[in-house]
């Protein structure tokens, strides 16, 4: 799995006019698979996603057609990759 960061790069209501585009798009990543869980920081200085186990490669480039980063008002950094050794019950399916 990788944890990534997202971080504003513009005031919050230029980012909220491109919300309903990247929850859309995150959205369609939860079906996929691909999205495990994502949300905003609080405060709202941009958002964290867990990604499912996928190669490095995508992890870094995952992100390069999130509307956020098209727009312009924020960057990713994949910041962890784990394989977790212990799960809450019912995330035992978690890899």
């Amino acid at each position: 799995m990788h944890i990534a960061s997202s971080t504003y790069t513009a005031p919050l209501d230029e980012v909220d006019r491109h919300r309903e585009a990247h929850l859309a798009w995150i959205a369609g990543h939860v079906e996929d698979g691909s999205v495990l869980a994502a949300g905003r920081r609080t405060p709202p200085t941009g958002g964290v996603i867990l990604l499912a186990a996928m190669e490095p490669e995508r992890a870094a480039t995952f992100f390069d057609e999130d509307p956020y980063v098209l727009a312009g008002v924020a960057s990713y950094e994949v910041i962890a990759t784990f394989r977790p050794g212990v799960r809450a019950p019912g995330l035992e399916g978690l890899s």
